[in-house]
């Protein structure tokens, strides 16, 4: 389905060195920036034991049915991008480069769940945020509570009337 709006977005990524005997080095989303070049891999900063690197640039997808998860998420003190990465097959020096971004809490949930992607906040840049504010307040539509009411159960016999008739013609 296409994104009903689309931002370009550049993700950084950081590599910190691990203290934990089976990794030498972690690496996570720490920041985005909206309407960036695209330049895999440069070296944005450096200092002991981390390196901040342009991870290339993304797609960041709004749609209309998604407003109540962007609401929810500019609700909050500071909102977020969500970013997932995923595992690097290229020899690129990028172990892990970036998969997805999101403003959708939902949809990010699902990344979580059973594989080796990293899935982190990071803050959403002013910019972003008024872009999916002016999103939300063009396309969101409240949709009323609708409480869902309970069915007669039926069994076998086909509900209270057959069994009554039943019962009446054994007695």
């Amino acid at each position: 389905m296409p994104a009903d709006a689309v931002m370009t977005i550049s993700v950084v990524v950081e590599r910190r060195a691990s203290n934990s005997p089976w990794l030498d080095h972690a690496w996570r989303p720490i920041g985005i920036l909206p309407r960036a070049a695209p330049e895999l891999g440069k070296l944005l900063a450096e200092g002991e034991g981390w390196a901040h690197y342009q991870g290339g640039t993304l797609d960041l997808e709004l749609f209309r049915g998604e407003t109540e998860g962007y609401l929810t998420n500019l609700s909050q003190n500071q909102p977020v991008v969500f970013v997932v990465l995923r595992q690097n097959d290229q020899t690129d020096g990028m172990e892990y480069v970036p998969f997805l971004a999101t403003a959708c809490p939902y949809e990010a949930m699902g990344y979580t769940e059973g594989n080796d992607d990293v899935v982190e906040a990071v803050p959403m840049p002013p910019e972003v945020a008024d872009w999916v504010r002016e999103f939300v307040a063009h396309h969101h539509v409240d949709e009323p509570f609708l409480k869902r009411k309970n069915k007669r159960h039926k069994d076998d016999y086909g509900g209270k009337q057959q069994r009554r008739e039943r019962k009446e013609g054994m007695s």
